[in-house]
C-alpha cells in the first residue's frame, strides 16, 4: 500500500510537472491544475486560494465550484475553514465539514453540500502564499498518504510562484519579486539612501522541485549530507576554546545534522517525487510553521539551529550562496535577518544602507551602523523572503520605510529628496568653519560621537569641535576575545592624534543589558536595561576597566586626557570610579610612564537618581554628559526597544524639559560643565530647545551638526525660550507644536 501511494505521488507530480511545463498564460496553468488534482484525488472539487494582500485569500482557481466566482469570492484569514487553514499554517481534514467550528457556506460559488473537506496551506519558507482545497461529496476523511500528496503538490506550486510560472494575462499571480513592495520597519539610524539589495545570505531559489530519479536524489542528498558533518564538525574543531554556551549550540548543530529522523524524513520526500533541495525546503517550512507556534524561547533557538542548517544544505546542494561570483554592487544595500558587528564592519562604509527583519535600536548592527553614519531600519518583515540581490531599493531612514523595486513615480521623489540634501549639505559645508552662534549671541558647543577609526575624517569635515563621546566597547564587541592593553593603547593614540588637538571624551566600556561581549557568558535577567551594566559591571568586575583605563593613560602619551564612566546612578559609583582611575595614575608614575598633563574625570546622566545625587557629586565630576537616549526612557518608563511604548513619549515634553533644566541649574551652581549627547542632540528642532533651556554643548552624530548648526545660526534663543515658557503655562503636554509654529513664522 505505501509503495503503490508512493508511486500514484510521483505520478501526479510528473504529471503537475508536465502542466508546469506546458505553454500557457498564468490563469490557465492554475486551472489545469485544479482540473489534474481533483482528477487524481477523486474529488468533486479543487481549489486554489491565494493572498491578495496580509489579510485576504481570493479564490483564483477551481475545478468543481462556479467559474464566475473566481477572483470574485474573497474571505479573510482565519475565516471559514480555509481561513483557518490560512491562520494556522496546518492541514485541516473533515469527513463532516459543515459540522466543524468556523464553516462558512459561500453560495456565489455554487457550493453544493460538500462533506468531505481537506485543505492545506501553499507556503514557502513559513510564508503564507494560499490554500489549496480538495473537496467531495463523500463523507469520507482523506488518508495520511493524500494529505501528504496534497502537501507536496501545494509546495510544488508556491515553488513555481517563485518561478513566476503563473504570469501572463489574466494571471491568477503576478510574478514574485517583479513587483514593488513597500515594507514599514522602524528607524534604528536616520537617513536616506538609494542603491541595490545585496543579500548577506543570498536565498536559495530551488529551480528543479520535481525529479523523476529518486535514487540519484537520495544519493544526491546523502553526499551533502556527508559534507555539512564535515563543516559541522569543523566549526567545533576550529572553537576548542569556546565557553560551554558556545559549545552547547555548535553540539546542537550537530546533534541536528546528524539526526536520523530529519534524514529519514526528507529521505521519505524524495521517495514520493521531490527533488533532494525540495525535500530539504519542506522540512525546513515544517520547523519554520513550528517555530510561530512555540512559547518555548530555547525550542524556538533550536529550530533556528535547524533552519540555518538547512540553508547550508540547500546551498550545498544548489551551489548557490556567497560564493556564486556575484559582484558587490557599486551601491549596496544589506538587506539580512540580523547580522553581528563583526559582519557589518567587514563591509565598512561601502555599504550604502542596510535593512534588517529583526534587530533593536540598541543591537549592536545599529550601533556600528551609526558609527559608519548609514541609515538602518529594522523590523522590517519579510525583506529576505521578496528581495533578491539587485533589486533596486530605497531606505528611509528617517521614517523606517523601505521601497523595494520602486515604481518610477516613487524613485523620482526619492531622488528629488536625495538631491535636496545634497543641496542642503553644500549649505552646511559653506557654514563649516563658523561657529554655532544664535542670532542673541548665544554659542553653543556642537560636538560629534564616535566609535571607530573610520569615524575621525569626519571631524575637520562636519565642523565638529571635538569628540563629546567616543564608544570604546566596539572594539570589544567586534572580537571573539578580550583585547590587549597593548592593542587598545595603541588604538586610543591614533584616536588621540586624528582629533589633531580637539578634545576626544573616551567613554569607558559600556556592556551588559543588549550589548553582550560575544566571550563573556550572558546572564539572564528580567529587566536587562535595569540590571548589571556598564559602570556595575565594571566595578563588581574591575580587571578589564583597569587595564582599559591603563590603556587609555598611556595613550595621551603626556597630553590631556578625559574619561567618562557610564551609567552611573549614585555619588558612590562615581567615588569608587574615579578612585580606580587615580590609582591606575599612581601605578603608571611608579612604573615610570609619563601622564597626562591634564586629567578630567566625568559621568554620564543617564538615571534619573544622579540628577538628585548630593551636591559633592556635581563639585566632583569635572564635566557631566546627558546620556539623553537611557535617560528619557527611565524617566518615561518606555523601553526605547518596545516599538509599542518609546514614541508614545516626546522628547520636548514639558516634564523631561523641566527636568533637563533643573539639571542645568544644578551644574550652573557648582560650574560643571553639562553637555547633551544622544540622537535627540542631532535633531534640529530638539537642539533648538536643549540650547534654550541653557544646554551649551551637544554632542551627535557627525551628519547632523550641520542641519543643528544651521538652524541655531538662524533663530534668537531668548525668543524660543519665551515660546517654550509660554507652552508650560497653558498647560501644554508639549512644546513640539508651538516651537514649530514659532520656528514657521521666523
Amino acid at each position: 500500500m505505501v509503495e503503490q501511494s508512493e508511486s500514484e505521488s510521483r505520478k501526479l507530480l510528473s504529471r503537475l510537472q508536465a502542466v508546469m511545463a506546458e505553454a500557457a498564460a498564468g490563469q490557465e496553468r492554475l486551472d489545469r491544475i485544479t482540473h489534474l488534482i481533483a482528477d487524481s484525488m477523486g474529488t468533486e472539487v479543487c481549489s486554489i486560494y491565494l493572498l491578495r494582500d496580509a489579510d485576504t485569500l481570493e479564490l483564483c482557481a477551481t475545478q468543481g465550484l462556479a467559474a464566475e466566482a473566481v477572483h470574485v469570492t474573497r474571505m479573510r484569514i482565519g475565516e471559514g475553514l480555509v481561513g483557518r487553514v490560512a491562520r494556522q499554517a496546518r492541514p485541516i481534514n473533515t469527513p463532516n465539514a459543515p459540522a466543524e467550528r468556523g464553516f462558512r457556506y459561500m453560495p456565489e460559488t455554487g457550493e453544493e453540500a460538500y462533506s468531505s473537506f481537506l485543505g492545506v496551506p501553499i507556503q514557502r519558507l513559513g510564508e503564507r502564499l494560499g490554500v489549496l482545497v480538495v473537496q467531495s461529496k463523500e463523507a469520507r476523511k482523506f488518508s495520511g498518504d493524500e494529505v501528504y500528496a496534497l502537501e507536496v503538490v501545494a509546495m510544488v506550486i508556491a515553488e513555481m510562484t517563485e518561478l513566476g510560472a503563473f504570469i501572463g494575462e489574466g494571471a491568477a499571480m503576478s510574478a514574485r519579486h517583479q513587483q514593488q513592495v513597500l515594507l514599514r520597519g522602524s528607524v534604528a539610524q536616520e537617513g536616506a539612501a538609494m542603491g541595490h539589495v545585496w543579500l548577506h545570505e543570498p536565498r536559495v531559489v530551488v529551480t528543479k522541485p520535481v525529479s523523476d530519479d529518486p535514487e540519484t536524489e537520495a544519493q544526491r542528498l546523502r553526499d551533502a549530507i556527508a559534507q555539512l558533518r564535515l563543516d559541522v564538525d569543523e566549526l567545533l574543531t576550529r572553537a576548542p576554546t569556546a565557553d560551554a554556551e558556545q559549545r552547547e549550540v555548535l553540539e546542537a548543530y550537530r546533534m541536528f545534522a546528524r539526526s536520523r529522523g530529519w534524514m529519514r524524513r526528507m529521505e521519505e520526500d524524495i521517495q514520493r517525487g521531490l527533488s533532494a533541495e525540495a525535500a530539504v525546503e519542506k522540512e525546513q517550512s515544517t520547523a519554520r510553521a513550528r517555530m510561530e507556534t512555540l512559547p518555548d524561547a530555547y525550542l524556538r533557538e533550536r529550530l533556528h539551529d535547524l533552519d540555518d542548517l538547512s540553508n547550508r544544505l540547500l546551498r550545498l546542494l544548489t551551489g548557490q550562496g556567497t560564493d556564486t561570483g556575484a559582484e558587490l554592487p557599486p551601491d549596496p544595500i544589506l538587506v539580512a535577518r540580523n547580522i553581528g558587528p563583526a559582519e557589518l564592519l567587514d563591509y565598512g562604509r561601502r555599504l550604502k544602507g542596510v535593512v534588517l527583519e529583526e534587530g533593536s535600536v540598541g543591537s549592536h548592527a545599529a550601533i556600528v551602523a551609526r558609527a559608519l553614519a548609514i541609515p538602518l531600519v529594522i523590523h522590517a518583515k519579510r525583506i529576505t523572503t521578496e528581495a533578491l540581490n539587485g533589486d533596486p531599493i530605497l531606505v528611509d531612514g528617517d521614517e523606517g520605510i523601505v521601497h523595494l523595486r520602486p515604481e518610477e513615480t516613487v524613485a523620482q521623489a526619492f531622488r528629488d529628496k536625495l538631491a535636496m540634501q545634497a543641496e542642503a549639505q553644500e549649505r552646511y559645508a559653506s557654514i563649516r568653519d563658523k561657529p554655532a552662534e544664535s542670532l542673541c549671541g548665544t554659542v553653543v558647543s556642537l560636538q560629534m560621537n564616535a566609535g571607530l577609526m573610520a569615524d575621525l575624517p569626519s571631524l575637520p569635515s562636519s565642523g565638529a569641535e571635538g569628540v563629546g563621546l567616543f564608544r570604546t566597547e566596539l572594539q570589544f564587541l567586534t572580537r571573539n576575545k578580550v583585547p590587549r592593553r597593548g592593542e587598545l593603547a595603541a588604538l586610543y593614540a591614533r584616536v588621540i592624534d586624528a582629533a589633531q588637538g580637539k578634545r576626544v571624551v573616551f567613554r569607558t566600556l559600556d556592556i551588559g543589558s543588549d550589548k553582550v561581549l560575544p566571550y563573556m557568558k550572558p546572564t539572564e535577567e528580567p529587566n536587562p536595561a535595569l540590571g548589571w551594566r556598564a559602570i556595575r559591571v565594571g566595578l563588581d568586575k574591575p580587571g578589564v576597566m583597569r587595564m582599559q583605563l591603563q590603556a587609555l593613560i598611556r595613550a595621551a602619551n603626556g597630553g590631556p586626557l578625559s574619561v567618562m564612566f557610564p551609567f552611573i546612578a549614585q555619588l558612590e559609583e562615581f567615588t569608587a570610579a574615579r578612585d580606580h582611575l587615580m590609582r591606575e595614575m599612581e601605578r603608571e608614575a611608579t612604573l615610570g610612564h609619563t601622564l597626562p598633563e591634564k586629567l578630567e574625570i566625568g559621568a554620564m546622566l543617564e538615571t534619573p537618581s544622579l540628577a538628585f545625587a548630593p551636591r559633592q557629586f556635581f563639585e566632583m565630576a569635572d564635566f557631566i554628559s546627558i546620556g539623553g537616549n537611557d535617560l528619557k526612557q527611565f524617566f518615561f518608563a518606555a523601553d526605547r526597544e518596545n516599538e509599542r511604548v518609546r514614541k508614545r513619549y516626546d522628547t520636548l515634553n514639558v516634564s523631561f524639559l523641566t527636568f533637563l533644566e533643573q539639571i542645568v541649574h544644578r551644574c550652573s551652581d557648582t560650574g560643571t560643565p553639562l553637555s547633551f549627547c544622544g540622537e535627540d542632540a542631532g535633531r534640529p528642532l530638539e537642539a533648538i530647545c536643549f540650547a534654550a533651556m541653557g544646554l551649551r554643548t551637544l554632542s551627535m552624530r557627525p551628519a547632523s551638526i550641520g542641519p543643528v548648526k544651521s538652524i541655531l545660526r538662524r533663530v534668537d534663543l531668548r525668543e524660543a525660550r519665551s515660546v517654550i515658557n509660554e507652552a508650560r503655562a497653558e498647560g501644554a503636554q508639549s512644546v513640539r507644536p508651538a516651537v514649530m509654529e514659532w520656528l514657521r513664522r521666523q
